[in-house]
């Protein structure tokens, strides 16, 4: 079962909902220490490839998890606890590719977490600018001889 700190996400996601106000990166904080209930069919974590994102599927509780397995063409007949830390900072650089999570799927209050920095790793986030590879010469940058 998801534990307390998830509680208190599902509580911040519904209220978001309501009043379409809220402290994102506080909620950002709440998943990264809230223990949530990841799904898994035929022996792999439950995931939707959308464009070039992967999303993998967290809930903050059962009772939401059931609903959307009920709502999937596979059968989902496991559920890990896993906190949100560990989604976000171990498991997404370890898949090839982008990857957000969605929280609470299908529910009255979800909420993504795409592969943005802020979220994820920034090695692994789509929005990193990338490195400047070019070489300079330190020697003829100055004016030096070469």
């Amino acid at each position: 079962m998801a534990g307390v700190r998830a509680e208190v996400l599902a509580r911040q996601l519904t209220d978001l909902a309501r009043s379409g106000e809220g402290d994102l990166r506080s909620l950002v904080g709440e998943f990264r220490r809230s223990e949530v209930l990841v799904p898994v069919a035929d022996g792999a974590v439950l995931s939707v490839a959308i464009g070039p994102v992967r999303w993998l599927f967290a809930f903050t509780g059962m009772e939401t998890l059931d609903r959307f397995a009920a709502q999937r063409p596979e059968k989902v007949d496991e559920w890990l606890p896993v906190f949100g830390a560990r989604l976000l900072d171990q498991v997404i650089p370890a898949i090839d590719g982008p990857v957000g999570i969605a929280v609470d799927a299908g529910s009255e209050a979800p909420m993504v977490l795409p592969p943005v920095q802020g979220i994820v790793p920034d090695a692994v986030a789509v929005d990193t600018p990338a490195a400047d590879t070019t070489a300079v010469d330190t020697a003829t940058a100055d004016g030096g001889a070469a």
